[in-house]
């Protein structure tokens, strides 16, 4: 007899109750699964707009259980036919928000490592090429969005900028977000060790409780940071201060330190690879 089994045997004999419906290992699976899907789900509404559209929601089915229950036949009808649209006008009037939960599945797990391998892994040179920038550019209060591509394109986003295909420099970076400039307004975006597009436009962050102080800017970098794992850099024109928008939040006031950090592990990873290579080759030799 199995733990699971005792357990029930023991609920039985000490509840009264007689009826526990047999449960194996897949029906636990399938328990966990479910909840841990719902528990996302709340998760991720809490922080959307559609956590007060489903109040809306709550509170019509309220109304509903209550008028069944007090037999008041007209607000029945009334529900009960308007309900075969719900269903709908609910998928069309939670439309971004369904859109943004779908993106975010699709950008995850499995589809990441089948398309890992074929993008170049960003490089020391170009980190702290970055770096160099930010920090110019932040002593001088110049205004600057940079989104640093990783497992999930941007080529959505890119479409909207101008091609730039250089390599990755701080005089260049510094001269595209110079004010007056054709190409310091918008984003720039960083992928395989270049600078592929300037004046990109990102998403605007739809959530509500996002700090009134921050601009246009900052909501650009935490809207692009919601729907890919893009590592967003802004400067503050107006305090020269840098930020890092990353999966759906934002870390102000970083230095340097803090940027280099953020791709070490990756740098750490690609030289482990490397000396693996140099390694095996150099075995190859000796044994020739």
């Amino acid at each position: 007899m199995s733990i699971l089994e005792r357990l029930l045997d023991w609920l039985r004999s000490t509840s009264g109750i007689t009826f526990f419906p047999h449960l194996g290992f897949m029906d636990i699976l399938d328990i966990a699964l479910v909840t841990f899907v719902f528990y996302r789900i709340l998760l991720w509404l809490r922080r959307t707009r559609a956590a007060t559209l489903l109040r809306g929601v709550l509170l019509l089915a309220v109304v509903a259980l209550l008028s069944n229950f007090l037999q008041m036949n007209m607000t029945v009808w009334l529900l009960q036919n308007t309900m075969v649209y719900g269903v709908l006008a609910l998928v069309i009037i939670f439309q971004p928000e369904i859109r943004h939960a779908l993106e975010r599945l699709g950008h995850g797990g499995l589809f990441n490592l089948i398309s890992s391998n074929s993008k170049e892994k960003i490089s020391q040179k170009t980190v702290s090429e970055i770096a160099d920038a930010l920090e110019k550019m932040a002593a001088v209060k110049t205004g600057a969005l940079v989104a640093v591509e990783q497992e999930v394109p941007l080529g959505e986003y890119e479409q909207t900028g101008i091609e730039v295909d250089a390599a990755v420099t701080s005089q260049l970076l510094i001269n595209i977000f110079e004010k007056n400039t054709p190409l310091h307004d918008g984003a720039v975006i960083i992928s395989n060790n270049r600078v592929t597009y300037a004046t990109c436009y990102l998403p605007l962050s739809e959530d509500p409780t996002i700090s009134k102080e921050m601009g246009t800017r900052h909501r650009a970098a935490l809207g692009l940071s919601e729907v890919s794992d893009a590592r967003v850099f802004v400067v503050s024109e107006e305090t020269g201060a840098i930020s890092m928008a990353y999966k759906g939040s934002i870390t102000r006031d970083i230095d340097r330190s803090f940027i280099l950090n953020q791709f070490q592990e990756k740098l750490s990873a690609n030289q482990t690879v490397w000396q693996k290579l140099i390694e095996k080759r150099n075995g190859k030799e000796e044994k020739s």
